[in-house]
């Protein structure tokens, strides 16, 4: 291999948060992730959801300021999780617990919910929608895709009365035709 070929990673193994809300950070991952901590102290804490040394690192930073709305940088980070079924039996705790999506829609290769951080920062829980990679990576190359790369918005709450009527992994799955979503509706962060 030449010194000029990029070698690629082999996985993102994790992120870092600065916060002047602490506790409230650290407790928002625990809830919706199901992190654990793995180190704690007064100034930083790392938690992980799998065999990870760390997934996340959150830092309190008092002295920071908070990022305004309209600032360019990072837009969100996306975690997989294993099926549509969880992605609702998620969807449904945290509603319980008063967390709700601020977006949730389905791309066409994945369906999605987006939720803010005490911080607002912005996490996608999300199912890729095919059995396969390469039938989500030829979604890419269709019509449809091209002609709405966002997605449709979808009401989650009709999603889990699906669920519980009986509809099946794969249609709970399955991308929806409409609209891609207008100006204003994904939440400012």
């Amino acid at each position: 291999m030449s010194h000029d070929t990029p070698i690629p990673p082999s996985k993102l193994a994790h992120f870092v948060l600065r916060t002047r809300r602490y506790a409230e950070l650290i407790a928002w991952y625990r809830t919706v992730l199901g992190a654990k901590p793995v180190f704690e102290s007064p100034f930083i804490t790392f938690l992980t959801w799998d065999s990870e040394h760390h997934r996340i690192a959150i830092a309190n930073a008092p002295h920071f300021k908070d990022r305004p709305d309209d600032a360019v940088g990072l837009d969100h980070i996306g975690v997989t999780l294993p099926s549509a079924i969880d992605l609702l039996r998620s969807y449904e705790r945290l509603r319980d617990l008063g967390i709700k999506p601020a977006t949730p829609v389905h791309h066409g290769p994945t369906l999605s919910m987006y939720y803010l951080d005490p911080d607002k920062n912005e996490i996608e829980l999300s199912v890729d929608a095919f059995d396969s990679e390469e039938e989500l990576k030829a979604f890419f190359g269709t019509d449809a895709f091209a002609k709405n790369p966002i997605g449709v918005l979808f009401d989650p709450e009709a999603l889990l009365a699906r669920w519980k009527a009986g509809a099946s992994e794969k249609e709970l799955r399955a991308p929806i035709a409409g609209p891609p979503p207008g100006p204003g509706a994904f939440a400012p962060h």
